[in-house]
């Protein structure tokens, strides 16, 4: 049984295997904007901002994600999109290492982190240094002033070690930077615990915010007072409503702020959270990795000799919340499956990805999601030419 599947409004005949994309949609959603519309928004109009809290929203919401990434209060804040946020971070901690040289990441890193750290590193003089997965912690030396990785990758749901790396780094005075988009909300994550110094991640995959949910920064409590961020918006700024002329970054996680909070969409995520209330993240693992296990299996027993390769570890432990195969004809077999009512995605090389979201996702979704993926490559559904019409997103 999910964990928490009642908490979700689920299409019926549907079998969603997308949450590492776009999550499904909570209840409460609905009844949440209806009354920041109607009556926040429509009655009592730019009171609300006070009367209603809405200039405390980052802050809050940061404060729910904080609890399920092992954050304690006050490091975590909603802003703007990971993209950005990573640009921040980024340069923040650059600052923080103007004597040394360089950025490490792995060389099969989310592509938009990678643009960034790239264009990052160009600006301040920096080279970058691409390793192998299991190569990271080599790669770390006295010249490194950065280790940014993304926690999961997001083709083959590979998971590195955090604490491990994390370490690797401080042991030669270098700070780490961390991309949750794929783990908040999927896998235990253990920020503090950790000593991790940074991390960005976005709340539209696992933790079901809505597309283009907003992102959240973490800043350790021991750097508040150290790491600038470049773009100073005003209310990042000690006295926003001082309208001073100068900028000075007020005391904490809210220097990371810049504009005004997108109030509708963080009510939106507020309400999705309540579907992680009273749910341990270490159960929602345990889940996860009980549904891969039958997915895998499955996959092995039904699939076998129609060209299937798993891209995923093969050790549930170094998994996140999905399981990728190769296909040679990869984007035909989930495009035949979406048709069929079972929802995957479809990444470059030749991936075919399978998110399992344990809040909602049953064992006898994984069952027949499989049963549907064998009838697909018994028949050749999967190389009809409609299915091979590339569409915008994939």
């Amino acid at each position: 049984m999910a964990i928490a599947r009642q908490r979700f409004e689920l299409p019926d005949g549907v079998i969603y295997l997308d949450g590492n994309s776009l999550g499904a949609r909570p209840r409460g959603v609905v009844e949440r904007v209806q009354s920041v519309i109607v009556d926040e928004w429509g009655r009592d109009l730019i009171a609300s901002w006070n009367a209603h809290g809405w200039m405390e929203l980052p802050h809050k919401v940061g404060d729910r994600i904080g609890s399920l990434i092992g954050a304690a209060a006050g490091q975590v804040v909603m802003a703007d999109s990971t993209s950005v946020n990573l640009y921040k971070l980024l340069h923040g901690a650059l600052a923080l290492r103007p004597d040394r040289t360089t950025i490490v990441t792995e060389a099969e890193n989310f592509p938009s982190d990678r643009y960034l750290i790239d264009a990052v590193a160009r600006q301040r003089s920096c080279a970058v240094v691409l390793a192998d997965a299991e190569a990271i912690v080599d790669a770390i030396d006295a010249n490194t002033a950065l280790v940014c990785l993304t926690h999961v990758n997001y083709r083959t749901g590979r998971m590195h070690d955090m604490a491990a790396i994390t370490a690797a780094a401080h042991r030669v005075g270098a700070l780490v930077l961390w991309d949750l988009a794929h783990s908040a909300g999927a896998v235990p994550v253990e920020l503090d615990g950790c000593d991790v110094d940074l991390a960005v991640g976005c709340t539209y995959k696992f933790l079901n915010g809505g597309p283009g949910s907003p992102a959240f920064a973490y800043v350790a409590q021991r750097l508040h007072d150290l790491v600038h961020q470049p773009i100073t918006g005003w209310l990042g700024h000690a006295e926003p409503f001082a309208m001073r002329p100068t900028f000075e970054p007020v005391a904490g996680i809210g220097r990371f702020l810049a504009g005004t909070p997108p109030v509708l969409a963080l009510a939106v995520l507020d309400a999705a959270l309540d579907a992680f209330d009273g749910v341990s993240m270490h159960a929602v693992h345990d889940k996860m990795m009980s549904l891969s296990e039958l997915f895998i299996a499955r996959v092995d027993a039904t699939c076998d000799g129609r060209g299937l390769s798993l891209a995923s570890p093969a050790d549930p432990l170094r998994r996140g919340s999905q399981v990728s195969f190769t296909h040679e004809h990869g984007y035909g077999v989930i495009q035949a499956l979406i048709e069929r009512g079972v929802v995957g995605d479809y990444r470059e090389p030749a991936i075919c990805r399978f998110g399992l979201a344990p809040l909602y996702l049953r064992h006898t979704d994984i069952w027949d999601a499989v049963d549907h993926l064998a009838d697909v490559l018994q028949h050749g559904e999967h190389i009809a030419p409609r299915f091979q019409q590339r569409l915008a997103v994939t």
